[in-house]
């Protein structure tokens, strides 16, 4: 029997990459799509689809867990709140920030993995992006881990994988050129659902990325 893997895709730039190594890795691969009523819902939910798509793969599972926006606390979700301006350097916590949605995300996986028959989930987590999302840190994926491995049947076994996690944006752009990886399919702005703003801390990231890997950006932005 062959190994087969879930590959948590939202439609952006690291969760793409992360699903190109799978794809490598694994003989069979199941893609899923969690959204939580953020902002870009419906264009992140296209990118999902054109990157499997672009991948042939038929078992995709598309959920929603809007019970977040309801919560609120997150820029991404509550429209009284602004996406802030871009801060690679930032000292606190940016307002763009989901509590606790990686952990919400990969309780998801690991139900469906179970049910499946998967023996790991893949996440596109990056460890550059912890100073301001601490559900991005490998210590978090570490006790998770132990979650999954206490909180499952005994013949179950699924292990969390988080490739790219020490790796930098531009690493993460080389990596997706070397991979072929449908970086044009992809969207990661969180204020637009048409042309990326270029603002935002996810357009900034990615644009830096991009500009530090000496590659040009498949994607439109505002300002260009």
């Amino acid at each position: 029997m062959g190994s087969r893997s879930i590959i948590l895709v939202s439609g952006g730039m690291d969760s793409c990459v992360t699903a190109a190594m799978a794809v490598v890795q694994n003989d069979e691969v199941a893609f899923l799509h969690v959204s939580y009523g953020q902002r870009t819902e419906d264009r992140e939910r296209k990118a999902f689809n054109d990157i499997a798509d672009f991948y042939g793969v038929k078992d995709r599972l598309d959920v929603s867990i809007a019970y977040l926006a309801k919560i609120g606390g997150s820029s991404l979700t509550d429209p009284s709140m602004s996406v802030t301006e871009a801060d690679l350097e930032p000292r606190e916590i940016p307002t763009s920030y989901v509590p606790f949605r990686n952990a919400n995300m990969l309780a998801i996986a690991t139900s469906w993995a179970e049910v499946i028959g998967a023996t790991s989930i893949y996440i596109g987590a990056v460890a550059e992006d912890s100073s301001g999302y601490p559900d991005c840190r490998p210590e978090f994926f570490e006790a998770v881990q132990q979650t999954i491995d206490k909180g499952t049947k005994p013949d179950t076994h699924i292990k969390i994988h988080a490739p790219i996690i020490d790796l930098s944006k531009a690493d993460i752009v080389r990596k997706g050129v070397e991979l072929n990886a449908p970086l044009h399919l992809t969207w990661s702005c969180y204020r637009n659902e048409d042309l990326a703003c270029g603002m935002c801390d996810s357009c900034a990231l990615r644009l830096r990325g991009f500009e530090q890997a000496g590659i040009s950006d498949p994607i439109q932005y505002e300002a260009s």
